[in-house]
């Protein structure tokens, strides 16, 4: 069983390309989902997060406010960083679990795939055999956020302008991934890096 890391800045397509992977026989895992789950009420990081930005990021139903969390943390460096130490070591030992899962398997999958968008900032490549950056220019990314997720164009560009340069995500990376390209290239894209990993 092949760990493979997949990670790229917000809004390439980081999904979309594990997806394909998944569609060919490879085991999914998400961690911003589990960053979601990591952060849900009565979970140890969700008291560790109300400690640290105080009770005006909590919903009325309980749930922490996502979003005017997000609206914090991309203009507070100090702020990400606190945030990113109560939620990480959550997310790198429930991957690991799962992973650990998946290998006990009596037909464990011939690979994973691990969506770690901060996978190398916060040096997680220990945790997989190979690594795929996902790659678009940054007017796409613009685009597909502000379309994603409604945000101002000024705001979406914080996210952008908070993560490694796309470059250095490319040199670091094992295999790169363009999802500038039509949908059906990309398939041919993810088809090549398969075999490349299933060989």
């Amino acid at each position: 069983m092949r760990v493979v890391g997949i990670t790229g800045g917000i809004a390439t397509g980081k999904s979309t390309v594990a997806a394909m992977f998944a569609e060919r026989g490879a085991a999914r895992i998400d961690s911003d989902e589990l960053a979601r789950a990591a952060v849900e009420p009565c979970q140890p990081a969700y008291h560790a997060v109300v400690a640290r930005f105080g009770p005006s990021y909590v919903r009325p139903d309980g749930s922490l406010d996502r979003r005017a969390l997000g609206d914090l943390v991309f203009r507070d460096d100090a702020a990400r960083a606190d945030l990113e130490a109560i939620i990480h070591p959550q997310v790198t030992r429930a991957i690991q679990q799962r992973l650990a899962a998946l290998r006990q398997l009596p037909c464990p999958p011939p690979l994973v795939v691990v969506e770690i968008p901060l996978l190398f900032e916060v040096g997680l490549e220990y945790l997989v055999d190979k690594t795929i950056a996902v790659s678009s220019e940054q007017r796409t990314q613009l685009q597909r956020l502000t379309t994603r997720t409604g945000l101002p164009p000024d705001e979406a560009m914080l996210r952008i302008a908070a993560q490694m340069p796309r470059a250095e995500k490319e040199r670091r990376a094992d295999f790169v991934i363009d999802t500038d390209q039509p949908l059906e290239a990309v398939r041919q894209e993810v088809d090549r890096v398969w075999r490349s990993l299933v060989a």
